[in-house]
Parts: structure tokens; sequence; C-alpha cells
């Protein structure tokens, strides 16, 4: 388990650029982004133990985390195409 936060500009960082412009002008992808970085500060706090749940809801965390990220990497790719 790490407890490294994953936030989107490290997970992505040849397409920071691309992600600030999608953000301004594709709600969808701004929506994406934003759940991202909500369930991904959730995970983190409880990596850190700075908020207690449980293996079960933790790994329900991760699981989000992972398809929202996919879902935001398709955007990226489809779009630098």
């Amino acid at each position: 388990m790490s407890h490294t936060p994953h936030e989107l500009a490290e997970e992505f960082p040849d397409k920071i650029e691309l992600m600030r412009k999608l953000r301004l002008h594709d709600a969808h992808f701004a929506r994406l982004a934003d759940t991202y970085h909500e369930i991904n500060r959730a995970v983190h706090r409880a990596e850190t133990q700075v908020e207690a749940t449980d293996d079960t809801h933790e790994a329900d965390m991760r699981r989000e985390r992972m398809w929202l990220k996919d879902q935001i990497a398709a955007i990226l790719a489809r779009e630098a195409a």
C-alpha cells in the first residue's frame, strides 16, 4: 500500500496543459477530475489513518479512483489524438 497521493498532475505529467484546457471547456471532464480529486484525498486520508475506515470501504474507494482515472485517461488519449 502506497501512502503517496496520486494527483492527476503526477499521473499524467505530459498532459497538464490539456487537463487545464479540458477543465475549462469540458464540464464532464471537469466533473470527473473533481470527483477523482475528492476520492483520491479520501483514499490518502484513509491510508495515512487521518480518517478511520474499514478495509472494505478503502478498497471500494480505490476501485472508484481507478475507474475515474481510466475515464480521465481515455478522454486525454482521445483529445491528444
